[in-house]
């Protein structure tokens, strides 16, 4: 993060003192594809039963807060803001998930759509957005790991204070050093570890000419490089292990590799922020922004702890940082409080966003259309009702689960008690 910032005050959105290249926006799609390639290598087999669970879970807690910033950042804008500034665009409420829970690629597509509708200040209004996003995903992100930290609710780490030096300083000492992996070539036919970097980029490869072929077959709609690029390398990996070819392969090798990607990609998605636009507006997003962050604030403190059974505050810190920001910002407050990746957050949703990425998808095409032709309320509350439709059976199946786990005092919510009182 810090090699991030320097990069936005040095490059080209900065003192363009360092030369990046005019396709740095682009790297951080492409280096996630790798990331998500290189998971089914680096980490467990994915086991239908509880994996199946733990995506449902991250599916639906995500699909929420997805549902509630479109629904409630339009009615608000809507019933609050036009009339305080009755000159806003009727779309105006659609820029808090277009820049929050979108980033940068839907505020873009947002914008243009609008713009080509006869709005002309939405490109950069919703640019503002993604930017202001992303810094309440950082931000808020530190604050969370803070307060879970001190409150002893997170899994994988303990209060600052309590850290051993190595986790403190980042430095290992000699007696504490671990292996990075294994030999498993020749380096006299090919380096072990471009071999595995090798395995890895051609699923990525292969998972981006798949999206192409989707979106030539589909009318455009083309599914996310990187969940393609997941499912790739589950089928190579599982046809290296029937043709005998999976024992060359290291999971200490292939898991450095995935934190490599991560600390390039955690670079480059904050080096390419575009500050300008967020110094050029401030009002009344402001009031749209404070909305949003009360909506994931709620969602985090309130409904993590209730969807998920394992995990929830890893689980709730890397949606915060999704659905404020940039999967870049998810995945490195995910490496803070989980870096060893114990939880197999990444390979859960990657499942997950199969049906994540559709509703994303149906609500960007939708929303601008709707709105210009004069259904922006009836945009809002449907949406809305979507969102507290799915909370209310999440919570019931909740509710029920609970009373199984305690037949003597179904009132008794199952283990959500502790965290509460936590």
């Amino acid at each position: 993060m810090i090699a991030g910032f320097l990069g936005l005050i040095l490059g080209p959105n900065g003192f363009e003192w360092l030369p990046f290249s005019d396709f740095i926006v682009s790297y951080p799609g492409i280096l996630i594809a790798f990331i998500f390639a290189s998971l089914p290598f680096s980490s467990k087999d994915f086991v239908l039963k509880t994996g199946g669970r733990r995506a449902g879970e991250i599916g639906t807690y995500s699909s929420i807060a997805v549902l509630w910033q479109w629904g409630l950042g339009t009615l608000f804008a809507l019933a609050v803001l036009s009339f305080i500034w009755p000159e806003l665009h009727p779309g105006f409420g659609t820029l808090l998930a277009a820049g929050f829970v979108g980033g940068h690629g839907t505020a873009a597509a947002i914008g243009s759509t609008f713009m080509d509708r006869g709005w002309d200040e939405a490109q950069s209004l919703a640019m503002i957005s993604a930017t202001v996003g992303i810094l309440c995903s950082i931000v808020g992100g530190m604050l969370w790991i803070r307060w879970g930290s001190q409150k002893g609710v997170t899994n994988f780490i303990t209060p600052f204070k309590d850290l051993p030096d190595e986790l403190r300083t980042g430095l290992i000492p000699e007696n504490k050093r671990e292996s990075v992996g294994s030999e498993t070539v020749s380096p006299l036919a090919i380096d072990p570890i471009i071999f595995h970097f090798a395995i890895i980029a051609s699923a990525a490869v292969i998972g981006y000419y798949i999206g192409i072929w989707s979106s030539d077959l589909m009318s455009d709609y083309r599914i996310p490089t990187f969940s393609l690029a997941f499912l790739v390398a589950i089928l190579l990996k599982w046809g290296l292990k029937t043709f005998r070819g999976y024992q060359y392969i290291d999971q200490k090798i292939s898991l450095r590799l995935c934190g490599s990607f991560t600390d390039l990609l955690v670079v480059f998605g904050i080096t390419s922020i575009q500050i300008p636009l967020l110094i050029k507006y401030a009002f009344p997003l402001f009031g749209l922004f404070i909305v949003g962050i009360l909506i994931c604030w709620a969602l985090f403190f309130y409904l993590g702890p209730i969807v998920f059974r394992e995990n929830w505050f890893e689980k709730s810190l890397y949606t915060w940082g999704w659905v404020t920001g940039i999967m870049a910002i998810a995945i490195a407050l995910l490496r803070i409080v989980d870096a060893k990746n114990k939880a197999n957050i990444l390979s859960d949703f990657a499942v997950a966003y199969f049906a994540i990425g559709p509703l994303e998808v149906l609500l960007v095409t939708l929303a601008p259309v709707l709105i210009m032709n004069g259904y922006q309320w009836g945009f809002s509350i449907v949406t809305l009702g979507a969102g507290i439709l799915l909370l209310l059976i999440i919570l019931f199946l909740k509710m029920r689960m609970a009373a199984e786990c305690n037949p003597q005092d179904p009132g008794k919510p199952h283990q959500i008690t502790d965290i509460r009182s936590e």
